[in-house]
């Protein structure tokens, strides 16, 4: 977690890229994401990039990030462990007696953490999300996560793959409307 490997990982951004891309057309129709609709011809056409960089690349707008990052969980990991191994809860929200580590959750739950320019992101209430982006948005982003994740982990079990938990980051244009950005459902931001 948040190590820096010597190195580098051989195909890392090519890998991260793609599948970005794979989840982005997948989920277009749940939400609008940041690419743009002539992405090809921008990168090969106007930026004369060759093949590899085409595939590290994406041609998006330009939008404002939200200052949250929006974390669902269907399994009890990480720092959600930790939480739950406090005091039953994880972001506030009161979770069962009894569950262990690596639990399925009995739902899928919102746990949104702030965006952290240095250092690492920190745990919220969805109260106190909701006061930093505003509580209309915060109920959009919220149901849009949630529905992301729920088509992430239906699709990844059909391949055998459990999807413990994912974070999605969004971003507003000038009139306010939202976008998925960053990347969706890698090896980077999801367990």
């Amino acid at each position: 977690f948040d190590v820096a490997l010597p190195g580098g990982i051989p195909g890392r951004g090519l890998i991260l890229t793609q599948l970005s891309h794979f989840w982005f057309e997948q989920t277009k129709d749940l939400c609008p994401n940041h690419i743009l609709p002539d992405e090809t011809e921008i990168l090969r056409d106007r930026l004369n990039l060759s093949r590899d960089s085409q595939l590290r690349s994406m041609a998006v707008r330009k939008l404002k990030p939200l200052a949250i990052e929006c974390v669902v969980r269907g399994y009890l990991a990480g720092s959600g462990w930790s939480s739950y191994q406090q005091d039953r809860s994880v972001c506030g929200i009161p979770l069962p007696e009894g569950l262990s580590q690596a639990s399925k959750l009995p739902e899928p739950i919102f746990t949104p953490t702030t965006k952290a320019s240095e250092g690492h992101d920190l745990p919220v209430t969805p109260e106190e999300a909701a006061g930093i982006v505003g509580q209309e948005v915060f109920d959009q982003v919220k149901k849009i996560s949630l529905q992301l994740y729920d088509f992430g982990h239906e699709l990844a079990a059909k391949a055998g793959i459990i999807l413990a938990d994912t974070k999605f980051e969004f971003g507003q244009d000038e009139s306010g409307k939202l976008y998925l950005i960053d990347e969706v459902l890698t090896p980077d931001s999801s367990r």
